[in-house]
């Protein structure tokens, strides 16, 4: 698939397994296993196709006679949630009235959040239970490179400029050091002007940094864009400086 990142999704009745599983950037989500019903069965499927795309998951699910806890299905479709999107190497369980998250995350402040928001999801008689981790290795790489500096662009466009240009030099050869791991390059403005043209003009400023990375001998399969806009501020808009800082490249480690 094109950009989720959890890689497995488990539901379970009794002896019976319900999975969902995808490969990062690469394949569609792939749901299979057991459950008790036809309406259990669309019901996971519409909210699995609500959070990843319609075109990213493939139907494997057998409906079966099985006995399954009161409110199983409820339940389990609302676990998965867009939240599921921030987990690395992950894999939710849901069997019996177990319910498990496990993986990696990038941004250590997410982790209990994430736990919290699965916490108020799960309602008694469920049982919840997380294990993640944060994924700093390969991210401790390509933040060591960036050093919080700002790739440059000229004023209102995605042209690099040349000091734009020398750090993402630096920025290839770290991301050579990364093995291989798929990153994502997201686009981000300030807040002045329309709303709309930030959204375009950080897309446009993500590709652009993308396409001279792959002039660096970088591979596009492991390389994807994202533009966000001046929606995920880190400074004051207010102040010059706050503006600046705003108009920024980020990159995740997969």
């Amino acid at each position: 698939m094109k950009k989720y990142n959890l890689r497995s999704l488990k539901f379970g009745l009794l002896l019976s397994t319900l999975v969902a599983a995808s490969t990062v950037f690469a394949e569609p989500i792939v749901v299979e296993g057991v459950v008790p019903n036809a309406a259990s069965k669309q019901a996971i499927l519409q909210k699995m196709q609500a959070v990843y795309g319609a075109d990213q998951v493939i139907d494997k699910i057998q409906v079966r006679p099985v006995n399954a806890p009161n409110g199983w299905s409820d339940s389990v479709t609302q676990v998965i949630s867009p939240d599921l999107k921030k987990v690395k190497q992950g894999k939710l369980t849901v069997r019996g009235t177990q319910v498990e998250l496990t993986g990696k995350m990038t941004n250590p402040n997410d982790i209990q959040p994430t736990i919290q928001q699965y916490q108020n999801l799960v309602q008694p008689p469920y049982r919840f239970n997380s294990q993640l981790t944060v994924n700093q290795a390969e991210q401790k790489i390509v933040d060591d490179a960036l050093k919080n500096r700002i790739i440059e662009f000229e004023s209102g466009s995605a042209i690099l400029t040349a000091s734009g240009q020398q750090i993402l030099d630096e920025m290839a050869a770290a991301l050579k050091k990364v093995g291989g791991k798929k990153v994502k390059i997201i686009g981000h403005t300030d807040s002045s002007g329309d709303a709309g043209k930030n959204l375009v003009l950080s897309q446009e400023r993500a590709g652009a940094v993308k396409n001279y990375l792959l002039t660096k001998g970088l591979s596009s399969d492991n390389l994807s864009t994202e533009g966000l806009g001046s929606s995920k501020p880190v400074a004051d808009n207010t102040t010059a400086e706050g503006r600046r800082k705003n108009r920024r490249i980020e990159f995740e480690v997969q």
